[in-house]
């Protein structure tokens, strides 16, 4: 089985009464391309950023490479 480098279980990111992201999970093993389409609005770039650790989700984990990012 392939080393798992980005993990995410739950994302959920709230502004105020919006929720931006509602529930997000995912996993993208070594070696594997991942591609986020989507609408203007859907949460593509807030995802991103809570991956990233620039945003702290409302609910929800995510870990790289087995690091807790949030």
């Amino acid at each position: 089985m392939e080393e798992v480098l980005i993990h995410a279980e739950g994302l959920v990111k709230t502004f105020g009464e919006i929720r931006a992201v509602d529930g997000i999970s995912l996993s993208v093993r070594r070696g594997e391309v991942l591609g986020f389409l989507g609408p203007n609005g859907a949460g593509k770039t807030t995802t991103m950023k809570m991956l990233t650790g620039f945003l702290e989700p409302s609910a929800g984990r995510a870990e790289i490479a087995g690091h807790d990012i949030v």
